[in-house]
């Protein structure tokens, strides 16, 4: 019941903003208010659910990716990159937006998740001491990707150009790690 109510939630987020109340959701749900707050107190701790599921399955894939012995390091950085958790389009810029007013903190955790990455920064390190990856100041590169998945926020535009996010993703590690430039030219 608690995934279907979060599910439920952020239908009421895309329809009203973070403007709706607990009657909404329960509306939306089929069930009464009493059935809700029995999973939920409020909206804030429906919030926080959400966010604690997406940063722990956005973590769980992370750390599969770089322990598995079978990809390579360039490989892992890839699929680090592109990872992309259950709720992924509760991640767009004007629900952050939205949260930043009226759930500050939560959007605090948010806000710290998608611009601190631990574990891409260290394989990228060891992609240098590698040789693999050009030597080049590490928290520039950070930045760049951070700032290019960040992109993938911006909805409106994806949707307006037929992309999905998976494929912005592929393109923009595409991009990062192999240039825009042909090789025989």
């Amino acid at each position: 019941m608690k995934a279907r109510i979060m599910k439920a939630f952020l239908e009421e987020i895309h329809e009203k903003s973070m403007k709706f109340t607990m009657d909404d959701l329960a509306k939306r749900l089929g069930i009464s208010k009493r059935t809700l707050y029995e999973h939920f107190s409020s909206k804030t701790e429906i919030l926080d659910a959400i966010i604690d599921s997406t940063l722990q399955e956005f973590d769980e894939k992370t750390a599969a990716i770089v322990q598995n012995p079978h990809l390579t390091l360039i490989e892992k950085i890839k699929c680090a990159i592109t990872v992309v958790p259950k709720y992924n389009d509760f991640y767009n810029w004007q629900i952050l937006e939205q949260m930043k007013k009226s759930h500050p903190a939560q959007w605090q955790r948010v806000h710290t998740a998608i611009n601190e990455w631990d574990a891409l920064r260290e394989l990228i390190e060891e992609g240098i001491r590698q040789g693999e990856i050009v030597d080049q100041n590490v928290p520039l590169l950070m930045k760049l990707i951070i700032d290019a998945t960040n992109s993938t926020l911006d909805r409106q535009f994806f949707f307006e150009n037929r992309i999905t996010v998976s494929e912005a993703l592929d393109a923009i590690v595409d991009v990062l790690l192999n240039g825009i430039i042909r090789k025989n030219v």
